[in-house]
């Protein structure tokens, strides 16, 4: 833009447009070219604007639709929102802006083809999947999304209140004039360590026992409803279980009955997290913890009654063997055949031990004596 003379030059190119002025007033929009306008007086002024995807101050669009509406129609468009609704603006087709409630946004319109989408969140918290696609969801405020896995289920919760069970898969609501949130309940069976905690026995002896348990969410709305944390709460119940149960037996029943007190607290434990949802499937004693002196005691206990058996094993394997020789003597001694053939046997062994034998002759000596009196059982027996 320039001026000579009384006259002003505009050139205006193919993406702009001249908002001509006289006096401060709005006259007309100048298109594409270049313009001669005459003004002596300098009256005339010209704003050149680029309109491609271009937007106007709202403020500045009421003045001018004040002074020209028919010309602002032609070249411009307002988009305004209400209460509870919002509008998807695309230019050429494409996406661009997203609009919250009681929002207003001025685009040019000479080059750019402008498409708005209105949508009422008054009745539907949920964005339709062809709006999700429109939306990007990761810079806009308006529009929450989630994943629910398919071992999950997802509660959805709407100004604070349950209104309905999400199936797996990707789910988005508008936050317009709302608080929306999604909570994932995971439904696969869980395992929860309940640390060891001291307590009496019947018989007044301290110990500490550790549990594991496994839960799993059956009726995620049910657990939702009722209780804050599920595992919390299952916690403090295995607590006060296994109070009640080990203070209910003396110290030898808490230790030698451990599959009756873990059906025992399973029993317990499952009937009450049943009402609320939730199920038990599996409930044990991990560790009993002992204190340093009676865990002395109780090993000298076990180390005494091992000691007692293996005694009387000893004495039942000598018992056995001192009746097997003694059956051998009866049949040997009714049988001198087979006498005579144990005594060559015995004359075998020590003779594979001995490196030399000498004999010497006589009366009675030589090898038949050595054969004949090696072994006597009796006197009677050698005549």
């Amino acid at each position: 833009m320039n001026r000579r003379l009384w006259m002003l030059n505009v050139t205006v190119k193919d993406g702009e447009r001249a908002i001509l002025s006289r006096d401060g007033r709005f006259e007309r929009v100048l298109g594409p070219g270049r313009h001669r306008l005459i003004d002596p007086l300098k009256r005339l002024t010209a704003e050149v604007v680029n309109v491609v995807g271009g937007e106007m101050a709202a403020d500045r669009y009421a003045v001018l639709v004040a002074a020209r509406p028919e010309i602002v129609a032609a070249n411009l468009v307002a988009v305004e929102t209400g209460a509870s609704e919002v509008a998807i603006v695309k230019l050429d087709g494409r996406p661009v802006h997203l609009l919250g409630p009681w929002a207003k946004r001025v685009f040019w319109t000479a080059v750019t083809r402008v498409e708005v989408e209105r949508v009422d969140v008054s009745t539907e918290p949920r964005v339709a999947e062809r709006h999700l696609k429109l939306i990007d969801r990761s810079r806009s405020q308006l529009v929450t999304e989630t994943v629910v896995e398919a071992h999950e289920a997802g509660l959805l919760f709407v100004e604070g209140r349950l209104t309905e069970r999400l199936a797996p898969g990707r789910h988005a609501f508008w936050t317009v004039d709302r608080k929306v949130e999604v909570r994932r309940v995971d439904l696969r069976p869980s395992p929860l360590e309940v640390t060891a905690q001291e307590m009496l026995t019947k018989d007044r002896v301290a110990l500490r026992v550790t549990l594991t348990a496994f839960r799993r969410i059956v009726d995620p709305v049910k657990a939702a409803e009722t209780v804050a944390d599920v595992d919390g709460w299952i916690y403090r119940l295995v607590q006060f279980a296994i109070r009640e149960a080990v203070a209910a037996r003396s110290l030898d029943e808490a230790l030698s009955a451990k599959d009756a007190l873990n059906e025992e607290l399973r029993a317990v434990v499952a009937a009450k997290v049943a009402t609320a949802g939730v199920e038990v499937t599996e409930l044990g004693v991990k560790d009993v913890i002992l204190p340093g002196e009676i865990r002395e005691l109780v090993n000298k206990v076990v180390e005494a009654e091992r000691l007692a058996k293996a005694n009387n094993i000893r004495r039942q394997e000598e018992t056995a063997a001192t009746r097997s020789l003694l059956n051998t003597a009866k049949v040997m001694e009714e049988n001198p055949l087979l006498l005579r053939l144990k005594e060559l046997e015995s004359l075998e062994k020590l003779v594979e031990k001995v490196g030399r034998i000498d004999l010497h002759a006589g009366a009675e000596g030589g090898f038949d004596a050595l054969l004949t009196k090696l072994v006597r059982l009796s006197p009677e027996r050698v005549g």
